[in-house]
């Protein structure tokens, strides 16, 4: 029973998540989906290819269920799954990432909680785990990266929040006001610390 209430729980939460970082990319540019966003080139189609990579490795190889995507062998990775080549484009990528849930929903589906898995990029000595281990794993991995998302669209054009329907329109006087509220506690406690 607690196993059934702990799976559902969980892809739950990451269906929500996954379609969270989805939607930063709505209403975007193609520059703005693709453009580099940090000083280490964080943009936001290459963290919807980043996860989905995540997921098709943990969902697939793990479990011997390998991903029908190509995959380039794990040992060879060399950071290409953070960002958009010129010749990808963002439906190919986000194909992507629906048709890697669809396997891995198939893997989660299928599988109990304690069904085994091997991690060989894990070092030891954890790379021998099971399904709930890498559920909460991928989970983390996903929510970390839709928050990555949020602060980059927050850059880009000031839109916040995790699903359209809790979007609030911006209003600009109010958003500065609560920033420069911010900005003068933080001067403030400098301030009476020196």
């Amino acid at each position: 029973m607690i196993d059934d209430f702990a799976k559902n729980t969980l892809h739950g939460r990451l269906r929500r998540d996954r379609q969270a970082l989805l939607w930063k990319l709505d209403g975007l540019s193609e520059y703005d989906a693709r453009r580099p966003l940090t000083a280490t080139g964080t943009n936001l189609l290459g963290l919807v290819k980043h996860v989905a990579s995540v997921e098709a490795r943990y969902f697939g190889e793990v479990f011997d269920r390998p991903s029908p995507e190509p995959l380039p062998r794990w040992q060879d990775h060399d950071g290409g799954d953070l960002w958009a080549a010129e010749d990808e484009t963002r439906d190919q990528i986000v194909g992507f990432y629906r048709r890697t849930w669809d396997h891995a929903d198939a893997t989660i589906g299928e599988l109990p909680l304690d069904a085994p898995g091997h991690v060989p990029w894990w070092p030891e000595p954890s790379p021998n785990t099971n399904l709930f281990t890498v559920l909460v794993h991928v989970l983390g991995e996903t929510n970390r990266h839709a928050g990555h998302a949020d602060i980059l669209r927050e850059g880009v054009d000031g839109r916040t929040g995790m699903r359209p329907e809790h979007e609030q329109r911006i209003d600009e006087e109010a958003r500065a006001a609560y920033r420069a509220k911010i900005e003068r506690a933080a001067r403030s406690a400098v301030a009476i610390k020196d």
